[in-house]
């Protein structure tokens, strides 16, 4: 059997914001799809992940898209798209036409796509309803460009109304926590034909950590406005957190 080479691309919900490890560093689903696959496998995978917090949806395609497929990888998961909704003056067409770039030039270089769209957070977030609605047409729009393309993986989480309840996201209520990330992990791994390790659907809830009122938006939303205003991002300076080749083992 030939070595599995995964390699993700994306922003925050790829990076695995809000799946902190005790050092600060972060996990998320996309860890844990590696971690699994080798696991369910039976066999060491490469992985990589060039994911930045913060990215809208075509830089993501124009800055990791063409590093990964030099990696020549076997395997490409992308997601995007989550920051450009909260901007109302995005088409959804135009951020849609990134998924089709993508699925393009993956079936130049023979490469599989595992597709995601993201976790809902509407229901905990200020403009939730636009935030609903927008949602909604950028997942029914990239599922129509791959209707037709059954080779497509296809992992999607917006219509996932479990994944929406607060115990599954973290403090900031706009990135899932490490009960979330396990949830979308087990997903992909379905979707992949893979064993899901025993829980990942709906680990036990943790404590409850949530800050309302002004505190939130002191703590959360104060911050994003400014970042908004001086046009900086989250993810600026940052590097990928595994931008070469690491080796998964298949572990208990």
């Amino acid at each position: 059997m030939s070595t599995i080479r995964y390699v993700a691309i994306g922003d925050s919900f790829t990076e695995g914001v809000g799946d902190e490890r005790p050092d600060g560093s972060v996990r998320g689903w996309a860890d844990l799809v590696a971690e699994g696959w080798a696991r369910s496998s039976g066999a060491a995978i490469e992985y990589a992940n060039l994911a930045i917090r913060g990215k809208l949806v075509w830089p993501i395609v124009e800055e990791q898209l063409e590093p990964a497929l030099a990696l020549r990888p076997t395997h490409l998961s992308f997601n995007g798209g989550g920051n450009d909704m909260l901007r109302p003056r995005t088409a959804i067409s135009h951020v849609a036409d990134a998924f089709s770039r993508v699925l393009a030039r993956c079936d130049e270089e023979g490469v599989r796509v595992i597709l995601l769209s993201g976790a809902n957070p509407s229901p905990h977030l200020p403009m939730s309803r636009l935030i609903q609605r927008r949602g909604d047409e950028l997942s029914a729009e990239v599922v129509a460009r791959v209707e037709d393309r059954p080779d497509v993986v296809r992992a999607l989480n917006w219509p996932d109304t479990e994944l929406s309840a607060a115990a599954y996201w973290s403090d900031d209520r706009l990135h899932m926590n490490a009960r979330g990330h396990h949830r979308v992990a087990a997903r992909v791994l379905d979707a992949l034909g893979e064993t899901v390790p025993e829980g990942w659907w709906s680990l036990p809830a943790g404590a409850a950590r949530r800050s309302g009122g002004l505190a939130y938006y002191r703590q959360h939303v104060g911050p994003w406005v400014q970042r908004r205003l001086t046009g900086r991002s989250s993810g600026d300076g940052r590097a990928a957190k595994y931008g070469a080749w690491t080796t998964v083992e298949p572990r208990a």
